[in-house]
């Protein structure tokens, strides 16, 4: 047995001069992920960059909440962001305190700011930290103040008289910084879906950006229809409630699924919060005092479409990027207000009433027809795959292991060879695999029972843990990996409508990505540059000569496993934009889309989408 060699490291010394001392904004640019989330490159409506622009905008749409201007500019080019609003104008002796020291700012008081967006005093500090160019200005009353940083470091100040014609508020410059974004882009339908989420939250306001204008006359309202597409779909005419802090507008649709939007002044909380679990609480209650019945509340929920605007003074959300409040004092009162509501809505509108409740016995009737035949065929189906699913090479750590498992995701791969690349590469701690034979099986127009009459869409459905309903999915991402051609297009499809007919939720809910992959390798006899588009491809062709060796990667099965290791994992720290995981998040925007999208594609329409095919897709497929 050989002996054991002396490690000759120096141990790593631990004492006074190990403590550190960071300044506010230093502390935000080495941890950004603590006040923004994830940093981004814009492909993704949760990146940083977006979180930058929302602070800036925030403070404009609170003036005007407050009373103060009814419009905000905005212009949004090449990476650099320009807003202005016309309210009271940032004091000027505080403008930059206000713009870069952490914890400080007017948001505390409640009778300067009456139910703000910001409450913490850090948002436009991290706009400033995290940017290469930052700019404040801020007019009130003839005069004038302006200050200057560059990643957090004040480069320049001035303050005098402002321009006789300039009227009060306050202008922000800013450049997200690319040593911490990387190459990054406005995604402009991204940004416009926020905007106008601005617009409907505040009616009146005018919000104009690179031309074109964001204006709301009826609020929440408006955002309920743009959502369904019109009035045609609700099942009854809209309620719209307006108390003092608390506003909804509800109706049912024919779907299943319910559709929650909420706001918390002003703030979209995507994730929802104690005020969304009260409002459906609440309505349940509602809705079983009316009709004394004792109605399950899945069955009073299912097809709801509402939209809820909260306003709090002290708001308590549950992280910096305000995505769920946490306030537990306003259950009991949002509940009752609600309950009461809904009660008195219906007792004067006796139609509307037996409309809700025919509703409420049909969800009744489709998920005991759905417990019915799934039940009984779990139990058959469980039978073929209790000891080890077919097709499934899976993780160690699942979604139910808690933090271990809060990054697990499976592939939905085709054919052996792909699944052999990423077997090869994957780790195996958090990366499940799950191989397709083949094309399978077009669901467009079937029912959930007829799920696990296919074997393979069964053993998917088990492999996912969804098999009974998506409380029990078993990892945090569900990863469309399919080749970049005809075929792969076509099975990303068919998968894509398994998932929309039967758990359409996975999707609104943020499960479900595309798992990009480079199209193209180029690389001399010092360098190698994965490309992900024909454009990319021509520029490092240009960099590095006529010597470039180019390879193009027809299936993901071409990629080695030695190479696809760097498409599959996090971009390590030095690394650049073309290596690491890029992952695409599958969206859906609107709620009129989806049976038209499926219909089209997936229905019997076959000459037209061939047609249609050809002429718009074949060129995206095959670059």
């Amino acid at each position: 047995m050989a002996a054991k060699t002396k490690s000759t490291a120096k141990p790593v010394v631990y004492d006074e001069n190990s403590i550190q001392h960071l300044e506010g904004l230093e502390h935000i640019r080495l941890r950004p992920g603590m006040y923004i989330g994830s940093l981004g490159d814009g492909s993704n409506e949760n990146d940083g960059i977006y979180i930058l622009l929302k602070e800036g905008i925030d403070n404009a749409v609170d003036e005007f909440s407050q009373g103060f201007g009814t419009e905000v500019d905005i212009e949004i080019k090449d990476g650099r962001v320009k807003i202005r609003d016309y309210g009271r104008g940032i004091p000027l002796g505080k403008l930059e305190d206000c713009v870069s020291n952490v914890n400080t700012g007017a948001k505390y008081n409640n009778s300067v700011f009456k139910q703000a967006i910001g409450m913490n005093g850090v948002g436009i500090k991290a706009t400033n930290a995290l940017s290469s160019y930052f700019r404040a200005a801020s007019i009130r009353d003839g005069k004038m103040a302006i200050v200057e940083f560059a990643k957090g470091k004040k480069t320049s100040e001035k303050s005098g008289k402002a321009k006789p014609e300039s009227k009060n508020g306050t202008y922000l410059e800013f450049v997200p910084d690319e040593e911490l974004f990387g190459k990054y882009s406005y995604n402009m339908e991204m940004v416009e879906k926020r905007l106008w989420n601005y617009a409907y939250l505040n009616p009146g306001l005018i919000i104009k950006c690179n031309g074109k204008e964001y204006l709301s006359k009826n609020g929440i309202q408006d955002l309920l229809l743009t959502e369904m597409g019109g009035d045609k779909k609700s099942l009854y005419p809209l309620f719209n409630y307006k108390g003092e802090n608390l506003q909804f507008v509800l109706t049912h649709t024919s779907s299943l699924d319910k559709y929650i939007y909420s706001f918390v002044n002003g703030q979209s909380t995507d994730d929802g919060g104690t005020h969304v679990s009260a409002f459906l609480d609440g309505f349940a209650k509602g809705i079983n005092e009316y009709y004394k019945k004792n109605y399950d509340s899945k069955d009073i929920i299912s097809g709801l479409i509402v939209a809820i605007k909260l306003g709090i003074d002290n708001p308590m959300f549950t992280s910096q990027t305000k995505n769920k409040l946490g306030n537990v004092e306003i259950r009991n009162p949002i509940m009752k207000e609600v309950q009461i509501s809904v009660d008195d809505w219906l007792s004067h509108n006796p139609e509307i009433a037996g409309e809700i409740e025919e509703k409420i016995i049909k969800n009744q009737k489709a998920r005991a027809e759905i417990n019915n035949v799934t039940d009984k065929q779990i139990r058959e189906a469980a039978k073929s795959v209790m000891l080890k699913i077919p097709k499934l090479k899976d993780c160690r750590y699942h979604l139910q292991d808690g933090e271990k498992g809060s990054e697990s995701m499976i592939f939905i791969t085709e054919g052996d060879s792909a699944t052999g690349s990423m077997v090869g590469s994957r780790d195996v701690s958090y990366q499940a695999i799950f191989s397709l034979r083949g094309k399978p099986e077009n669901m467009y127009g079937h029912k959930k029972s007829s799920l696990f009459d296919n074997e393979e869409l069964k053993n998917l459905t088990f492999s996912l843990g969804v098999q009974k309903d998506i409380e029990n999915l078993r990892y945090s991402k569900i990863v469309i990996a399919t080749d970049a051609d005809n075929d792969g297009f076509h099975i990303r499809n068919l998968v894509m409508t398994y998932l929309l007919l039967f758990y359409e939720e996975l999707v609104l809910s943020g499960h479900v990505y595309i798992l990009e992959t480079p199209l193209f390798r180029v690389r001399n006899k010092s360098k190698t540059v994965y490309c992900y588009s024909e454009d990319s491809r021509d520029k490092e062709i240009k960099k590095m000569g006529v010597n470039a060796e180019v390879t193009r990667f027809k299936g993901l099965g071409e990629i080695n496993p030695s190479e696809f290791g760097q498409f599959i994992h996090p971009k390590k720290e030095g690394e650049s934009d073309d290596k690491g995981i890029h992952l695409t998040p599958v969206t859906i925007q609107t709620l009129k889309n989806i049976p038209t999208v499926l219909q089209f594609y997936m229905g019997k329409n076959t000459p037209e989408r061939r047609e249609y095919i050809v002429h718009n897709l074949s060129q995206e497929i095959d670059a």
